[in-house]
């Protein structure tokens, strides 16, 4: 499917230069050479550079030949603080590059509340485009592509935990889930408790990196890899899709409903009890039990 690759708001907010704007641009996942010469131009055209980390992102931008008119750290801990000040320089008519550490902003990383603010305040936003560690990993996966769930980071403890963890267990599409080294042997744990040990699932590591590493196997099989080889690097956790549920045919029915009349229930505790069971109509067991 064809995109733009920039979305632009309908008004400008009075006395801003048509140049302000706020510009998403995607960065290598592990390889440099991936940095695209829109990417380029983009950054070397910004009046300020938001970033997760200075140090990395100088490294990028040195490797790209771009000298930086100003860096700004805007990360999980900052980027609350940073909005209202961005979104003014945006108004004032400048050019406010977002970057983080690799891949696109605001896919499990900063840039999400930057766009929000700034889309609120009618501002232009563009995006350039980059590299993607979760459809990275998808691709290269073998696992079905055509349609995915992005989970990203599960949250680490509590309730929410086990409700997503439910989620994911049931979730029909691929889900591409992210984690980082020293978390992975947990993540794998749950998931084979909550999907069954036999789900398939795809460990990435080191993406477009030089140890590189895609490794295909069963739940079962990831969390004892794991625990054989010790986890380097940021993964990404490609997991094959839950089966569809099987069809209940009009035997299967019958013959609950007898194991339920044979304990002694009644043929209205019988089609209640069968059709939570086994998650059919009331109306179609029912039916059933009374030859109707």
């Amino acid at each position: 499917m064809a995109m733009s690759s920039s979305s632009a708001s309908t008004s400008e907010p009075a006395g801003a230069s048509a140049r302000g704007r706020l510009v998403l641009v995607g960065t290598p996942i592990g390889n440099l050479g991936d940095l695209t010469p829109r990417a380029i131009e983009a950054l070397a055209g910004a009046d300020l550079v938001c970033c997760e980390d200075t140090r990395r992102t100088g490294r990028l931008l040195q490797h790209a030949g771009i000298r930086a008119r100003e860096l700004r750290v805007v990360n999980d801990h900052t980027e609350d603080r940073a909005v209202t000040d961005v979104v003014a320089r945006i108004g004032r008519g400048e050019v406010v590059a977002v970057v983080t550490d690799a891949g696109m902003p605001g896919i499990s990383d900063p840039g999400e509340q930057l766009v929000a603010a700034a889309a609120a305040a009618g501002h232009t936003i563009e995006v350039v485009p980059g590299p993607s560690a979760a459809v990275t990993a998808l691709v290269a996966s073998g696992l079905p592509a055509g349609r995915f769930a992005f989970e990203g980071f599960l949250p680490r403890k509590g309730s929410g935990r086990t409700e997503r963890l439910a989620v994911v267990a049931g979730e029909r599409r691929t889900v591409v889930l992210y984690e980082a080294p020293h978390r992975v042997a947990r993540t794998l744990a749950d998931l084979a408790a909550a999907c069954g040990g036999d789900r398939r699932v795809v460990l990435a590591r080191e993406l477009t990196k030089l140890h590189e590493e895609l490794w295909r196997g069963s739940l079962d099989g990831a969390v004892q890899r794991v625990a054989e080889v010790e986890p380097r690097g940021e993964y990404v956790l490609v997991l094959d899709g839950a089966a569809a549920p099987a069809e209940v045919t009009d035997a299967d029915i019958v013959a609950a409903l007898e194991l339920e009349r044979a304990a002694g229930a009644s043929t209205r505790d019988a089609v209640a009890e069968v059709a939570a069971e086994l998650h059919v109509a009331k109306r179609r067991v029912y039916a059933l039990a009374t030859g109707g």
